[in-house]
């Protein structure tokens, strides 16, 4: 799953007030949000996986799609998309939430408008990763390609508004990036490949350099307000929780560990990004622990069941599996996960909340 809000650092007051004015409309639950006048996001763009794939899948020859039902049955009159949620993904609510527009639209998309080109668009493609062996076993987009078409989307963007402005648009818009989950759990632990060329630690270490390597890609390209999301509890996940959580159903711990590992390691290399001279604009946002204490305090947040999904049996049903041929739960609204894999729209509308309250200030300062 990565997001920028960005000012400059010369209004350091508006950087406080701004940040206690988000503090208190997530605590009170308010799902408003307000930049300060002096900021200026013109556009979302998103890149990775799953959790931010609008419905580029559709157009490519993948069994990885979610654009068929019970996909989006909360969803613009229960219309399945292709994003893989019962509704919004975290792109939609960010994107709400500053006010851009309400829904973005996957680049592929061969009826994309003009104007969802100008206020931004997702290059991500569900079951990708930072090792280019797992695009290429989920016959997806791998980071690279996603950054060419980025690099071609720019161009694009040039003949619709001049060079200038679009210039001023990559330079000033939120840029969100999120991914590895499925290096992990459909690649390392689900083939024997990459185990036998690496242990945890060296395959964490690999991935890391291919987030700085797409990093370090999308900053030449102009972008300057960059959000990296962290992994998951990818251990947590219904269908980890079901392959490697034992007969009591609890999260998988070698799963989970594998992604602090990485965390620690990403973080640590984009804060060493942000130390170059001249600095690569960038934060890293945990989604770990707000995804974690969801997990381990459901009631708190108004969930009854985190250990598996709204469809079907919420055990494995995943993409192609999680159909209408199978049943759904009654009442979504008590489930964290939709499928087996990913968050339902309430739960995603937590943690974007989170990670608003807790990097705001961060960005701002960017």
């Amino acid at each position: 799953m990565e997001f920028t809000f960005i000012s400059s650092s010369r209004f350091p007051a508006t950087s406080v007030s701004f940040c206690f004015f988000v503090n208190l409309l997530v605590r009170t639950g308010v799902a408003t949000f307000t930049l300060p006048a002096n900021v200026t996001i013109p556009a979302v763009i998103a890149f990775g996986d799953s959790i931010l794939d609008q419905g580029n899948n559709n157009y490519i020859p993948t069994f990885i799609r979610a654009n068929f039902p019970p996909y989006g049955v909360n969803f613009l009159g229960e219309k399945a998309t292709g994003r893989f949620s019962n509704a919004k993904t975290p792109v939609d609510l960010i994107a709400e939430k500053i006010n851009v527009k309400e829904y973005v639209p996957p680049y592929l998309d061969p009826f994309i408008e003009d104007e969802d080109l100008i206020t931004g668009v997702s290059f991500a493609s569900g079951a990708t990763g930072l090792d280019p062996l797992t695009s290429t076993i989920n016959m997806v987009i791998p980071m690279g390609d996603q950054l060419e078409m980025f690099s071609n989307y720019i161009r694009k963007l040039e003949v619709l508004v001049g060079k200038t402005e679009a210039n001023s648009i990559i330079n000033n818009s939120l840029f969100l990036v999120a991914t590895g989950s499925d290096d992990f759990v459909d690649d390392y632990f689900s083939y024997p490949m990459r185990k036998i060329q690496y242990d945890i630690s060296s395959y964490s270490n690999f991935l890391v350099a291919e987030a700085s390597t797409f990093i370090q890609g999308l900053h030449g390209l102009g972008a300057r307000r960059v959000v990296v999301l962290s992994l998951p509890p990818i251990g947590c996940m219904p269908t980890s929780i079901t392959f490697g959580g034992g007969k009591n159903r609890s999260c998988s711990i070698m799963y989970n560990k594998a992604a602090e590992f990485f965390n620690k390691k990403l973080s640590s290399e984009i804060q060493s990004l942000r130390s170059r001279n001249p600095p690569i604009k960038v934060v890293f946002a945990d989604i770990y622990s707000p995804l974690l204490n969801i997990v381990n305090n459901p009631q708190s947040y108004g969930f009854e069941i985190v250990d598996r999904g709204c469809c079907g049996t919420g055990k494995v049903e995943v993409s192609w599996m999680c159909n209408e041929f199978g049943p759904t739960c009654s009442d979504v609204s008590k489930y964290l996960f939709w499928d087996s894999f990913h968050p339902t729209e309430k739960g995603y509308r937590i943690i974007v909340d989170n990670l608003l309250e807790r990097y705001a200030n961060d960005v701002l300062s960017l």
